[in-house]
């Protein structure tokens, strides 16, 4: 005999605008809102940055993050629709999200570690360009870029910042990361590189007290940076749920014959 399905517990959370939190209050009147505790999936209504903040809180857990735009872009979110919703995330086609790791050195010694799911960013603090030392595994690959900036992106973050400064476009399930300048002056032709996605990327800061960077991971920014130590984070992981009718792939096809 069968066991029956389990039902979905489903948490709905929510972006701060009006009608993201208005659209939260709707579905939890109609499916019942469980607490983020006990949900086996968390439902995010809002935009893409939001959905990035919802899979931060939830790397690492069991939960299923199924996204619906009430945002702009909307580029992680499935369309907004109330009707048969336990139905659609039944039917959704979940992929794996890997964040990347940065460990900083400030000029004041501190060493924050924060994780990110798009991307690693480094950016002139100044009207001074950047110049920047990279090393992979240990091998110094360029020992001097200068910049407005740099950064390893993931998959999930090739098709955002990183396709903005020409980088490729990566499939979710691609083993790799895109390492993307942008502005580079010298290397002038160097556009970047893809590297495996087990590779550690350290960037020194030259000229730091003249040329002052910061560094950006997703949302949160440090100034005032020396070094920066990137690398993904493979045994921490979040899954996100797509419709099978608008699948990562399928985005990522279309994207890349936008024009």
């Amino acid at each position: 005999m069968v066991s029956p399905q389990k039902p979905q517990s489903i948490a709905f959370v929510a972006a701060a605008t009006d009608e993201a939190q208005s659209a939260a209050r709707r579905l939890a009147a109609l499916y019942g809102q469980s607490s983020l505790d006990e949900a086996t999936i968390v439902v995010a209504l809002g935009g893409d940055g939001f959905m990035l903040e919802t899979l931060r809180a939830q790397m690492g857990s069991s939960k299923k993050i199924y996204g619906m735009n009430k945002g702009t872009v909307g580029f992680l979110m499935n369309e907004y629709r109330e009707h048969r919703l336990p139905e659609r995330i039944a039917a959704a086609l979940p992929e794996t999200i890997r964040p990347l790791e940065m460990v900083a050195t400030t000029h004041d010694g501190q060493e924050p570690r924060i994780l990110a799911i798009n991307e690693i960013a480094l950016f002139r603090q100044s009207a001074q360009a950047a110049k920047l030392r990279i090393t992979i595994d240990g091998k110094m690959r360029l020992d001097e870029l200068v910049c407005d900036g740099v950064m390893v992106a993931t998959p999930a973050g090739s098709t955002a910042y990183n396709l903005s400064a020409h980088g490729p476009i990566l499939p979710l399930d691609a083993p790799l990361l895109a390492l993307t300048p942008v502005s580079p002056f010298r290397p002038r032709r160097w556009r970047g590189a893809l590297l495996p996605n087990r590779s550690t990327v350290h960037f020194d800061v030259l000229e730091a007290d003249k040329r002052p960077v910061n560094v950006v991971a997703d949302h949160t920014e440090i100034r005032s940076i020396l070094s920066v130590t990137v690398r993904e984070v493979g045994d921490m992981t979040a899954t996100v749920l797509f419709d099978p009718s608008h699948s990562w792939d399928e985005r990522v096809l279309a994207e890349q014959f936008r024009y």
